[in-house]
């Protein structure tokens, strides 16, 4: 099953994930893409996982997350129902083999294409699923014979329903316990209810997996990996409160008392349908709850202007340009941090461990830094004037930076995933880029006074020449590669906003400079 899942992820490639946070706009969306791409991919702990992600990074609000977790237990049913169906009413052991054969010849002689040794690897994962099954089913016809589970003095409801939560906790697939179930069922070594109730331990077990991914992850990640549980455990409830009627509904009106093993499919089927619909519509009343009871704790990143009056002019600009100053520096950190450029030594890196300089804090400084211009008598000279609005441009461009190449991660991890040639050499060129900004941010930030206005001139030349160099290498890697349309916009597009991006960075520190050097020029370029 772990192959067969990997396989599959690397198959559709980033598609998966780009699916994933393209379709999330809203909650319905959300839902229908849990649902879509946990029946794709056969796994839902591996969308969960990505969501995880895409929420730690800031791409995805909490609600929509829940939302996509949600529809991703409902997509799993559908592992439930290949199972039950191929596997107990085929005679899988009769091609079992053969595609363990083939799929194993495969990875041998078409090792160097990638897609191919991919599906190479999804055939043999296939084969060992079914062998698997096939194997299960006979060694438990075998065992039913000579173990009585209703000796045991512990057996019943409570007693399968916990045997479900270990085995899926010690097996990290929920699938797996199922599919035992319904070897078990098969071969008539558990009734129909035991292995109902296992099933509803198999949706709380499969949580563990979620929890473990939040572990030392940022708040909005623990608020929808606790939603993950919240979710699974009112699902829980529910069909411990309704076990009755839903057994008499599977097993009387829909008469699969003769099938229990597509009966387990419906009853995993329904009371997931029945949790989510019931979640659904409390999901924004829940959301704000998770948000209350454990809000994002942040460190405040103002060093300047949360310690200054603004009501006297001179040592209101004065904090005003140092406060922007250090929005600078910790904003190119912060984003430094996410492409995984090399931290320096800096006492302010020192002081703000990468995990607590977040999108959100800086966001909450930039406005810090608004609300502390606006509080600046307006009573002031010409010149006063044009310096703050100078500075206060730059503060904007800083964020509007920091916001473009956060947005643009995502497409860069892809790119560094596909592992092509111009792909990984279009990452390498947008990091050494960024480790070059880096470099000259922290020169001006430790000496502000000493910078000079020539560094930065050469640094913005060098900003356009590597665009001028990257369109031309990208131009003869098309009539060299083959790339498609698709991919040569994506790469024109990325590489615009961080050209973009880094021009308006270097314009901030330059007026930054020029204000700490008494020269009031605005910047009318970064509007």
């Amino acid at each position: 099953m772990y192959t067969m899942e990997d396989s599959i992820k690397l198959l559709a490639g980033p598609s998966f994930k780009h699916l994933i946070r393209r379709y999330t706009g809203s909650r319905t969306k959300g839902l229908l893409t849990g649902v879509v791409s946990t029946a794709v991919l056969q796994s839902s702990s591996a969308v969960s996982l990505m969501v995880l992600a895409f929420v730690g990074a800031g791409l995805m609000s909490l609600g929509n997350a829940i939302a996509v977790m949600v529809g991703s237990n409902i997509g799993t049913t559908l592992t439930v129902w290949i199972v039950a169906v191929f596997g107990f009413k085929i005679k899988i052991d009769a091609f079992a083999l053969p595609l363990i054969g083939v799929g194993g010849l495969g990875m041998i002689f078409l090792a160097r294409f990638v897609r191919y040794y991919n599906l190479s690897r999804l055939l043999v994962a296939l084969g060992l699923l079914f062998h698997g099954l096939e194997m299960m089913k006979s060694s438990v016809a075998g065992l039913s014979s000579n173990v009585d589970l209703s000796g045991l003095p512990f057996t019943g409801l409570w007693f399968y329903l916990l045997l479900g939560i270990l085995l899926t906790a010690a097996m990290q697939a929920s699938a797996a316990t199922i599919a035992l179930v319904l070897a078990g069922l098969h071969s008539g070594m558990i009734g129909f209810d035991d292995g109902a109730a296992m099933v509803i331990g198999a949706n709380i077990g499969t949580t563990i997996t979620i929890l473990l991914g939040a572990i030392g992850g940022s708040t909005p990640k623990k608020q929808a990996a606790f939603s993950h549980v919240a979710f699974n455990a009112i699902s829980a409830v529910l069909a411990l409160l309704l076990f009755p009627v839903l057994i008499w509904v599977i097993l009387d009106v829909a008469d699969f008392s003769t099938n229990g093993v597509l009966g387990i499919a419906l009853f995993h089927t329904m009371f997931n349908c029945l949790g989510a619909g019931i979640f659904l519509p409390f999901l924004q009343s829940f959301t704000g709850f998770l948000k209350r009871i454990y809000p994002e704790s942040r460190t405040a990143l103002s060093r300047f202007v949360n310690i200054t009056a603004p009501d006297v002019v001179e040592a209101a600009i004065v904090a005003f340009r140092n406060e922007v100053l250090n929005q600078l520096f910790l904003s190119v950190y912060y984003v430094c941090h996410k492409y995984s450029i090399e931290p320096g030594d800096t006492d302010l890196e020192q002081d703000y461990p990468a995990h607590l300089v977040t999108y959100g804090g800086l966001g909450e400084l930039h406005a810090e830094i608004f609300r502390f211009y606006s509080g600046i008598p307006v009573e002031r000279s010409e010149g006063d004037s044009l310096q703050l609005d100078s500075v206060l441009r730059a503060s904007r461009s800083i964020m509007n930076s920091t916001r473009n190449l956060r947005e643009l991660l995502n497409d860069v991890l892809e790119m560094q995933a596909e592992e092509t040639g111009f792909a990984m050499h279009a990452v390498q060129d947008f990091k050494g880029r960024l480790g070059r900004l880096k470099s000259i941010t922290t020169s001006v930030f430790q000496h502000p006074d000493k910078a000079a206005m020539i560094d930065l001139d050469d640094f913005f030349a060098e900003v356009e020449q590597s665009d001028r160099v990257f369109i031309a290498s990208l131009s003869r890697a098309v009539r060299s590669e083959g790339l498609s349309e698709e991919e040569v916009t994506r790469l024109l597009m990325v590489n615009r906003l961080f050209t973009q991006s880094l021009r308006m960075l270097t314009l901030s520190m330059k007026g930054l400079v020029q204000s700490y050097h008494g020269i009031s020029e605005a910047m009318e370029v970064l509007d």
